[in-house]
């Protein structure tokens, strides 16, 4: 009685591969299952460190956008007071300005005449 799949003379437990031949192709997908394994545990640690280093510049991102809008609100209060003295007096402005320059001017006077 002849099984299917078997060979002439193979054992009925080979399923038709020769001994040496079986134990080769055996040893060769166990070397290439081990590479695999190296190469998915690799792809994993680095997955996960890509993963943590995504966490930390998602929250640095996060501060960052807390930290323009607080200087958002610092510009436009700024703004608002700048829009408030440009309304005022014009004359008042200038005055001081002037003043301003000529205390200035009397200061460095004084400091060339002391030399």
């Amino acid at each position: 009685m002849r099984r299917a799949g078997l060979g002439e003379g193979a054992a009925p437990g080979n399923y038709g591969y020769t001994n040496s031949g079986y134990s080769v192709h055996e040893e060769q997908n166990e070397r290439l299952a081990e590479s695999l394994r190296t190469k998915v545990t690799a792809i994993k640690s680095l997955t996960i460190e890509i993963g943590t280093e995504v966490k930390h510049q998602n929250k640095i991102l996060s501060e960052m956008d807390t930290d323009f809008d607080t200087t958002g609100g610092f510009i436009g209060a700024t703004m608002g007071r700048l829009k408030t003295l440009s309304r005022g007096s014009q004359t008042k402005l200038f005055c001081y300005m002037m003043l301003f320059a000529l205390f200035v001017f009397f200061v460095i006077y004084w400091i060339i005449k002391l030399r």
